[in-house]
């Protein structure tokens, strides 16, 4: 049993729809977790500070400040750089999901949504940031990693290129980490999603062009050479051009 997973959990429902959100309250209740319900954003932040939920469940769209905006400042905080975030969404359509993925949501849920949906996708997403700096976890494997002017300190979940060091989200670590042990390898969306994601739910491939996007944006912020390689139909490799 995974503690970080099966423990009771503290989770924030921001959630502007009412009845939405006195269904999900009571549905996380009554699974043992406790719940704090804010409807607008503002309100999201302040209890992300003082209550320090262990998840939060984000409405897109939210009077005052949209769970966007929401999102990007917790993805932007030192202390809740990892905290896990699913977003809740009325929006269906491809485009919307790949922008909440891209904002630094770890999941997203369209509504309405089936509650064992609901507590499956909790319990994925705490599975795949369990020990990555979130909900109290911690891994003691102190290896330090290194390729070019990339260093990975496994131990201390620091990683920097240069003197800069890099902010990173949970699964741009793991797929870092991945690139990092097998560097000059050639790895297919599959292989990279195996390695990334918990087995148990269903991403879809393309979701790993997303965040090899974004692991590129925070590698390459300092204006260093793409290390990231793409190699047409077959997937992602890390090489610094240079002969092995």
């Amino acid at each position: 049993m995974n503690p970080q997973v099966d423990r009771p959990l503290r989770i924030l429902v921001a959630e502007d729809d009412a009845a939405l959100s006195v269904m999900l309250s009571y549905n996380l209740e009554a699974a043992g977790h406790a719940v704090m319900p804010v409807d607008n954003g503002v309100d999201a932040l302040r209890e992300v500070t003082e209550w320090k939920p262990d998840l939060v469940l984000l409405d897109w769209m939210m009077p005052g400040l949209s769970g966007v905006d929401v999102c990007r400042r917790l993805r932007m905080a030192t202390t809740t750089r990892y905290l896990p975030v699913i977003m809740l969404t009325a929006r269906g359509e491809e485009r919307d999901s790949i922008h909440a993925l891209d904002t630094g949501a770890d999941d997203y849920l369209v509504k309405p949504c089936g509650m064992d949906v609901l507590h499956a996708r909790v319990r994925a997403v705490m599975r795949r940031c369990a020990g990555r700096g979130v909900a109290g976890g911690a891994e003691q494997d102190a290896d330090v990693l290194r390729f070019a002017d990339v260093t990975v300190d496994h131990g201390g979940r620091r990683v920097t290129r240069g003197d800069s060091t890099i902010a990173l989200g949970p699964t741009e670590y793991r797929i870092l980490l991945h690139l990092l042990r097998n560097p000059r390898r050639v790895f297919s969306r599959a292989e990279i999603l195996a390695a990334a994601w918990d087995d148990r739910i269903h991403v879809e491939e393309r979701t790993v062009d997303v965040h090899i996007r974004r692991l590129r944006l925070a590698l390459n912020a300092s204006g260093g050479a793409d290390l990231i390689r793409t190699v047409r139909s077959s997937g992602y490799m890390l090489d610094d051009g240079k002969a092995n």
